[in-house]
Protein backbone atom coordinates (compact mmCIF):
# COMPACT_ATOMS: atom_id res chain seq x y z
CA UNK A 1 0.00 0.00 0.00
CA UNK A 2 1.48 3.53 -0.91
CA UNK A 3 0.38 6.19 1.13
CA UNK A 4 -0.39 9.55 0.27
CA UNK A 5 1.86 12.09 2.05
CA UNK A 6 -0.68 14.67 3.92
CA UNK A 7 0.27 18.15 4.14
CA UNK A 8 1.29 19.55 6.96
CA UNK A 9 -2.30 21.71 8.08
CA UNK A 10 -4.42 19.97 5.60
CA UNK A 11 -7.00 19.53 8.50
CA UNK A 12 -7.18 23.40 9.40
CA UNK A 13 -7.68 24.20 5.86
CA UNK A 14 -10.32 21.47 5.37
CA UNK A 15 -11.58 23.43 8.54
CA UNK A 16 -11.60 26.98 7.36
CA UNK A 17 -12.78 25.91 4.08
CA UNK A 18 -15.95 24.51 5.99
CA UNK A 19 -16.48 27.95 8.21
CA UNK A 20 -15.57 30.14 5.00
CA UNK A 21 -18.89 27.96 2.79
CA UNK A 22 -21.16 28.69 5.84
CA UNK A 23 -20.26 32.31 6.21
CA UNK A 24 -21.56 32.74 3.13
CA UNK A 25 -24.73 31.93 3.48
CA UNK A 26 -27.69 33.78 5.04
CA UNK A 27 -28.93 32.63 8.10
CA UNK A 28 -32.08 31.35 8.91
CA UNK A 29 -33.48 32.63 12.35
CA UNK A 30 -37.24 31.58 13.38
CA UNK A 31 -38.85 34.21 15.98
CA UNK A 32 -40.87 31.67 17.71
CA UNK A 33 -42.62 33.08 20.29
CA UNK A 34 -44.40 35.45 17.62
CA UNK A 35 -44.06 33.06 14.71
CA UNK A 36 -45.56 29.74 15.54
CA UNK A 37 -43.86 26.72 13.92
CA UNK A 38 -45.24 25.01 10.95
CA UNK A 39 -45.94 21.23 12.75
CA UNK A 40 -46.17 18.31 10.66
CA UNK A 41 -49.56 16.83 10.48
CA UNK A 42 -50.46 14.68 13.59
CA UNK A 43 -47.40 15.49 15.56
CA UNK A 44 -47.43 14.60 19.04
CA UNK A 45 -47.74 17.28 21.11
CA UNK A 46 -49.84 16.07 24.04
CA UNK A 47 -52.08 13.78 25.04
CA UNK A 48 -55.88 15.23 24.94
CA UNK A 49 -58.95 13.65 27.15
CA UNK A 50 -62.25 12.90 25.69
CA UNK A 51 -64.77 13.10 29.06
CA UNK A 52 -67.87 11.49 27.42
CA UNK A 53 -65.91 8.40 25.48
CA UNK A 54 -64.21 7.31 28.85
CA UNK A 55 -65.47 4.02 30.31
CA UNK A 56 -63.15 4.01 33.30
CA UNK A 57 -61.65 0.26 32.40
CA UNK A 58 -58.62 1.76 33.83
CA UNK A 59 -56.56 0.00 30.63
CA UNK A 60 -54.66 3.23 29.67
CA UNK A 61 -53.40 3.41 33.56
CA UNK A 62 -52.90 -0.37 33.62
CA UNK A 63 -50.59 -0.36 30.11
CA UNK A 64 -48.56 2.46 31.46
CA UNK A 65 -45.03 1.69 31.25
CA UNK A 66 -44.43 4.92 33.38
CA UNK A 67 -47.96 4.46 35.95
CA UNK A 68 -48.08 8.42 35.57
CA UNK A 69 -52.28 8.05 34.71
CA UNK A 70 -54.08 8.44 37.76
CA UNK A 71 -57.75 7.46 37.11
CA UNK A 72 -60.55 7.85 40.49
CA UNK A 73 -64.34 7.05 39.88
CA UNK A 74 -67.13 5.74 41.34
CA UNK A 75 -70.38 3.85 40.99
CA UNK A 76 -73.68 5.12 40.42
CA UNK A 77 -77.07 3.52 40.04
CA UNK A 78 -79.44 4.02 37.33
CA UNK A 79 -83.14 3.23 38.28
CA UNK A 80 -84.73 0.79 35.95
CA UNK A 81 -87.11 1.73 33.46
CA UNK A 82 -90.66 -0.60 34.36
CA UNK A 83 -89.83 -3.85 36.13
CA UNK A 84 -86.07 -4.40 34.93
CA UNK A 85 -83.07 -4.49 37.46
CA UNK A 86 -81.38 -1.46 38.58
CA UNK A 87 -77.96 -0.94 36.04
CA UNK A 88 -74.41 0.39 37.85
CA UNK A 89 -72.27 2.41 35.91
CA UNK A 90 -68.91 3.80 36.36
CA UNK A 91 -68.22 7.78 37.13
CA UNK A 92 -65.05 8.99 36.07
CA UNK A 93 -64.43 11.83 39.67
CA UNK A 94 -60.47 11.95 37.98
CA UNK A 95 -58.06 11.64 35.66
CA UNK A 96 -54.83 12.86 35.61
CA UNK A 97 -51.61 12.46 33.76
CA UNK A 98 -48.28 13.45 35.21
CA UNK A 99 -46.29 14.96 32.25
CA UNK A 100 -43.10 15.11 34.18
CA UNK A 101 -43.45 11.34 34.27
CA UNK A 102 -44.58 10.71 30.71
CA UNK A 103 -42.54 9.41 28.16
CA UNK A 104 -44.95 9.82 24.84
CA UNK A 105 -45.44 6.52 24.29
CA UNK A 106 -48.64 6.50 22.94
CA UNK A 107 -49.66 3.51 24.60
CA UNK A 108 -52.38 4.75 26.20
CA UNK A 109 -54.05 6.18 22.99
CA UNK A 110 -53.83 2.95 21.64
CA UNK A 111 -55.77 0.52 24.36
CA UNK A 112 -58.40 2.96 24.99
CA UNK A 113 -60.90 0.87 23.25
CA UNK A 114 -63.66 3.73 23.56
CA UNK A 115 -61.06 6.39 21.44
CA UNK A 116 -61.16 8.68 24.63
CA UNK A 117 -57.79 9.89 24.37
CA UNK A 118 -55.83 11.47 21.55
CA UNK A 119 -52.42 13.20 20.30
CA UNK A 120 -52.94 16.83 20.20
CA UNK A 121 -50.27 19.27 18.36
CA UNK A 122 -49.89 21.61 21.93
CA UNK A 123 -46.36 21.58 22.90
CA UNK A 124 -46.73 24.75 25.08
CA UNK A 125 -47.45 23.39 28.38
CA UNK A 126 -44.43 24.39 30.35
CA UNK A 127 -44.51 25.40 34.15
CA UNK A 128 -41.64 26.51 36.61
CA UNK A 129 -42.81 24.12 39.03
CA UNK A 130 -42.51 20.12 38.44
CA UNK A 131 -45.23 19.50 40.73
CA UNK A 132 -47.64 21.48 37.97
CA UNK A 133 -47.11 19.47 35.66
CA UNK A 134 -49.83 16.90 36.76
CA UNK A 135 -52.56 17.94 34.65
CA UNK A 136 -56.39 17.12 35.42
CA UNK A 137 -59.38 16.16 33.79
CA UNK A 138 -60.34 19.54 32.89
CA UNK A 139 -56.96 20.77 31.18
CA UNK A 140 -56.92 17.50 29.32
CA UNK A 141 -60.15 18.20 27.72
CA UNK A 142 -59.11 21.90 26.83
CA UNK A 143 -56.47 20.17 24.66
CA UNK A 144 -58.67 18.00 23.13
CA UNK A 145 -60.57 20.89 20.91
CA UNK A 146 -56.95 21.07 18.79
CA UNK A 147 -56.84 17.65 17.99
CA UNK A 148 -56.43 17.64 13.91
CA UNK A 149 -59.16 15.23 12.18
CA UNK A 150 -57.82 11.60 10.90
CA UNK A 151 -57.02 12.25 7.13
CA UNK A 152 -59.30 11.33 4.66
CA UNK A 153 -59.45 7.87 3.71
CA UNK A 154 -57.54 6.83 0.43
CA UNK A 155 -59.93 6.51 -2.95
CA UNK A 156 -58.71 4.02 -4.01
CA UNK A 157 -58.65 1.49 -1.00
CA UNK A 158 -60.99 -1.13 -0.19
CA UNK A 159 -64.48 0.14 1.90
CA UNK A 160 -64.10 -1.07 5.80
CA UNK A 161 -64.99 -4.22 6.75
CA UNK A 162 -68.46 -3.08 8.94
CA UNK A 163 -69.52 -1.28 5.44
CA UNK A 164 -69.36 -4.42 3.32
CA UNK A 165 -70.82 -6.32 6.21
CA UNK A 166 -73.76 -3.99 6.47
CA UNK A 167 -74.50 -3.58 2.62
CA UNK A 168 -74.77 -7.03 2.57
CA UNK A 169 -77.06 -7.28 5.35
CA UNK A 170 -78.85 -5.03 3.87
CA UNK A 171 -79.44 -6.54 0.48
CA UNK A 172 -80.16 -10.29 1.90
CA UNK A 173 -83.04 -8.35 3.81
CA UNK A 174 -84.53 -7.06 0.48
CA UNK A 175 -86.92 -9.05 -1.16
Amino acid sequence: MVRVARLPGGGLAKGLAVTLRTMARPSITRQYPEVQPDLPPRSRGVIALLEENCTVCMLCARECPDWCIYIDSHKETLPAEGRGRPRSRNVLDRFAIDFSLCMYCGICIEVCPFDALFWSPEFEYAEYDIAELTHEKERLREWMWTVPPPPAHDPGAEPPKEVTAAARAAERGRP
